[in-house]
Formats: structure tokens, sequence, C-alpha cells
């Protein structure tokens, strides 16, 4: 089963870390990604820029509305995500509890089975 790890945490704490502590956690979280890239288990990993780059668009009454940034005002932020191929819930749970022990960050790790959608193989 494919699942998504997407990992929120206070962007206020990883923005304010110098270059080389961001680089120090990278490389550390990058450890952990290794062994299930070598394995050829790890699918994309994305981080994103900050909620200050973000545009929304929200519908409103049937009208779509184009706003600045997120919509939502959180105290943790959605910051990136992982896809891993598991063969259950534990072990996409053990992936995501490694990444945590790396990530001085504290935050959190929301953990979805992820259903593939493919237009070319959707019958009329």
């Amino acid at each position: 089963m494919l699942y998504a790890i997407l990992c929120y945490a206070s962007e206020d704490v990883v923005c304010s870390w110098s270059k080389e502590q961001d680089d120090a956690v990278m490389e550390k979280l990058l450890g952990v990604q290794e062994k299930y890239a070598q394995a050829g288990r790890l699918g994309p990993v994305a981080r994103l820029l900050p909620t200050t780059a973000a545009t929304t668009l929200r519908k409103v009454k049937g009208e779509a509305v184009v706003i600045d940034g997120p919509f939502a005002e959180t105290k943790e932020q959605f910051l990136g995500f992982y896809t891993l191929e598991c063969a259950d819930l534990d072990e996409a749970v053990d992936f995501a509890r490694e990444l945590s022990e790396v990530n001085p960050s504290g935050g959190s790790y929301e953990i979805r089975p992820v259903s593939l959608f493919n237009p070319a193989k959707v019958s009329a």
C-alpha cells in the first residue's frame, strides 16, 4: 500500500534556523530516507516553500475567490510530504517515527493511505 506522510510543524521555528542548522536537519532526514530509497519504496518527497508564498483558491457561495496565503490560520503549517510503499500502516508509522526522531522542530506527521488516480485507466 502506498502511504503519504504529511509533515506539519511551526513555520516560525523552521524558518528561524540558520542555513547551517537547516542543512544539518535536512542531512539527518536524508539519512532516514536513504534506506527506503535504496529499496525502491520511496516515492516523491517535497519540501514546500513558506506559507507566505502560498495562494489559496476558495469557493465561496458558488464563486471562486483567490487570496494570498493559506486559508487556515494554525500553529502548525503543512511543510512537505513523503510518499512511501509500505506493507502496512505499522511500517508507515515507523517511518514517520524515524523522521520525528531526527527533526528538532517537533510537529506532527499525518499518515494517510493513497489511492492513485490514473485517467488513462478509467473506462468510459
